[in-house]
């Protein structure tokens, strides 16, 4: 798609809230008040008038009934005009870059001048389930689903199921994605002493971050009945330990290597994944853990996508100008490096150079696949992540690990990163935000600082 360019599509100020950990401070506040709250917050920030909406998309990864389109739902619950239009989109962990995507594709065609482009998840409500057909009589109405509650686990047709399970598993592969990191983990030889090191760094440069008052600048505190739920991000002070006692990292159990699951065990049911790799006695050692994995969490984040000339109009704050946006397939079972590929194509589109990227958000959904991604990017196209990350032009103020992973809000969170690290860093021109998503697909979204 070509991109104006005498009147840009551009990203005006944003904000979200803090992000919560999983059956913790948030665990209470459903998807649609999360997202309501952040709406409500965008608009009092940017003192915008709700009537020049005249769109809404959301990514959302969980979506269930209780909000069916949730973008829809925000739009009615928040005040918005009944008339505004809004859709959500679900790509799994890079939904809220679709939704920006998404937005940018509607002022292009004409269909929208203002969007409100937004990312929610609520990981604590997801919801247990009972799957089958109603054709099934144990499932043919609630009446008797109840009355065959205590024989559902064993009836034939009927599986009770964890959505969170089962969305964290490719359902191709069949490998779940902390499975995923530790494939990328041995096929590209990175030993768990520099996933700990790495994961220690993020932690420290998150938590240093929040000390000065950087995620001060875009989050809002989520209330009920008055009371103040969160007001800062959970994850970084109950992991604070992490960086004040680095030894602790190293102390956490591998994911992969237990009496259940043995990594033999790993390599027999997904070695033939592990491309060019054996399993060896006494040399191969799993490395994946809890603490260089990011955590489930909850929050929702939003910004404003409109063209320059009427961010101008309505005096909003324009962050940056839209310049390009690439979205990859790759394998499921590799999905963690995907940002390298997608990254390539949003900047032949842009027809920008890597090395003049100024400013990198990158997704940390595991160390692994982080160092994975430096490794492939380095080989594949001479795209040098590793100096990115030294230099600290790559996640300078931490990113999932240390933060966490509200899924469908991530590809937004990452956004207000890139915009508030152009603040801190006014001599900074070119920004890309970029990130994984379970199913094999990469999405990376390419920004030119006013």
């Amino acid at each position: 798609m070509q991109l104006p360019k005498d009147d840009p599509i551009v990203v005006c100020d944003g904000i979200r809230t803090p992000i919560g950990q999983i059956a913790k401070s948030l665990s209470t506040v459903t998807p649609p008040e999360l997202m309501r709250q952040t709406i409500v917050a965008l608009l009092a920030k940017l003192k915008l008038d709700p009537k020049v909406i005249n769109q809404v998309v959301i990514g959302w990864v969980g979506q269930d009934v209780q909000a069916p389109n949730i973008a829809r739902v925000s739009i009615l619950k928040s005040g918005l005009p009944e008339e505004t239009s809004g859709f959500t989109v679900q790509n799994n962990c890079i939904s809220s870059i679709e939704a920006l995507a998404s937005a940018a594709r509607t002022i292009v065609t004409g269909e929208a001048d203002v969007v409100l482009a937004g990312g929610v998840e609520s990981m604590s409500t997801f919801p247990y389930t009972i799957q089958g057909s109603r054709s099934a009589k144990a499932l043919r109405s609630i009446d008797t689903v109840k009355e065959n509650w205590a024989n559902l686990w064993n009836t034939e047709g009927v599986v009770v199921g964890d959505t969170i399970d089962q969305g964290l598993t490719d359902p191709v592969k069949l490998i779940n994605m902390a499975g995923t990191a530790e494939v990328c983990a041995q096929m590209y030889d990175i030993p768990r002493e520099e996933q700990d090191k790495y994961a220690y760094e993020t932690f420290s440069r998150c938590l240093a971050a929040q000390k000065r008052g950087f995620y001060a600048t875009h989050t809002f505190p989520v209330k009920t009945n008055g009371a103040t739920l969160l007001e800062n991000d959970e994850y970084p002070y109950l992991r604070e330990s992490l960086v004040t006692k680095p030894g602790l990292i190293n102390k956490a159990p591998v994911l992969f290597d237990s009496p259940a699951l043995t990594l033999k065990d790993f390599y027999n049911q997904f070695g033939g994944f592990i491309n060019g790799k054996k399993y060896e006695e006494g040399k191969s050692k799993a490395s994946v853990t809890l603490f260089n994995s990011c955590a489930r969490s909850d929050g929702a984040a939003a910004v404003i996508v409109t063209r320059m000339s009427r961010a101008k109009a309505l005096k909003l704050p324009i962050s940056a100008i839209v310049r390009s946006w690439g979205f990859y397939g790759n394998n499921p079972a590799h999905m963690g490096v995907s940002p390298a590929y997608a990254t390539k194509m949003a900047l032949d589109r842009a027809d920008i150079a890597f090395d003049k990227l100024d400013q990198i958000e990158l997704h940390e959904p595991f160390a692994a696949t982080i160092l994975s991604i430096f490794k492939v990017g380095k080989e594949k196209y001479g795209h040098n992540w590793q100096a990115k990350w030294e230099s600290k032009q790559l996640n300078p103020n931490g990113s999932s690990l240390a933060l966490g992973h509200p899924l469908g809000a991530t590809g937004i969170r990452l956004l207000l990163n890139l915009q508030y690290a152009f603040k801190e860093n006014p001599s900074s021109k070119l920004g890309l935000i970029t990130a994984c998503a379970g199913g094999g697909v990469g999405g990376a979204m390419i920004f030119e600082r006013i």
